[in-house]
């Protein structure tokens, strides 16, 4: 959907499916939220809003908390899929300590949000530009967010030695149709050694070839083989998609990494939104053409998700 306007879910929807890290069943209710409010969690009577300053863990998943620590697990698929589909608010209800692996991608988000239909809000759709070039390495890793006045796209390369995955390079730019066909349909993917010793810790109890991509030295181990011949690379757009939603608002601007993963994600994001020359609120507006057509915001303060947003204010640009 391509909008100068917010939009939210016309309906809540519910998948149920498995935790891919403790194995048990849960649930996922996606379903509207009100004008601003980005993407909220809510679990019991807890909720915490879909932004970097709630990210507590980045280690093997996305992990939102708050002060009483660890609220949901493993957010970054629906978070891609509620972004990739041009979603700006919604309500997140899980039921459980994290959110399904599916398949290991975002499609059967996708499908959700399908069924419960997308609509226009009466507010104008914001945007965070990125308005400098900030840079992060972390080890043999590294990762940067660029302005770029096309959209969001994503440039990622990967290298691994394990040799059916080797080195996969993407480009991406974000619309939804391109993230239905080309990202939504990716999935988890790792190698069996790394899978054998993640559930010699107690982690990944619930990841299995019917929710992940699983590779030995010479080949892939799922008898229905890839879904893309680079899936691997276009998982880790996916990922990044969901990542960098906890922006707290759709970013303009280009994302590249090389051996990235949710913690140097996180990293740039955090680098980003720590300083505030760095980038700038803007909004749409009419007409809405194939990338946004944005307005400078007026200065002052940026009430995303009620103000709970680490992007609290604005920088002063003239």
């Amino acid at each position: 959907m391509k909008s100068s306007r917010q939009t939210t879910l016309r309906s809540q929807v519910t998948v149920t499916g498995i935790g891919v890290h403790s194995g048990t069943p849960v649930s996922v209710t996606i379903g509207p939220a009100d004008i601003n409010s980005g993407f909220v969690f809510t679990r019991a009577d807890r909720e915490v809003a879909a932004i970097a300053a709630s990210v507590i863990a980045t280690d093997f998943a996305t992990v939102l908390g708050d002060q009483q620590g660890a609220l949901v697990s493993t957010a970054e698929h629906v978070l891609a899929a509620l972004r990739g589909m041009g979603v700006d608010n919604a309500t997140i209800e899980v039921d459980g300590p994290e959110v399904p692996i599916m398949d290991g991608s975002a499609a059967p988000f996708v499908d959700a949000i399908d069924r419960a239909g997308i609509v226009q809000q009466n507010a104008a759709r914001r945007f965070i530009e990125v308005l400098k070039q900030v840079q992060v390495e972390l080890g043999e890793s590294f990762g940067e967010l660029r302005p770029y006045a096309g959209g969001f796209r994503a440039e990622l390369e990967i290298d691994f030695a394990n040799s059916p995955i080797g080195r996969q390079a993407y480009a991406f730019d974000l619309d939804a149709d391109s993230f239905r066909r080309d990202i939504s349909r990716a999935r988890t993917f790792g190698c069996m050694g790394d899978v054998t010793k993640l559930w010699s810790a107690g982690y990944a109890l619930g990841a299995s070839l019917e929710n992940s991509v699983v590779f030995d030295e010479t080949r892939v181990l799922n008898t229905e083989g890839l879904r893309y011949a680079d899936e691997c690379v276009r998982h880790k757009v996916l990922d990044v998609v969901g990542d960098l939603a906890l922006a707290g608002l759709p970013l303009i601007g280009l994302y590249r990494s090389v051996r990235g993963g949710h913690k140097l994600n996180h990293a740039v994001l955090t680098a980003l939104m720590a300083d505030r020359h760095a980038w700038r609120v803007v909004e749409a507006t009419e007409p809405v053409l194939e990338r946004p057509v944005v307005a400078r915001r007026a200065r002052g303060h940026a009430d995303v998700a009620g103000g709970m947003v680490a992007v609290a204010f604005a920088p002063d640009v003239s």
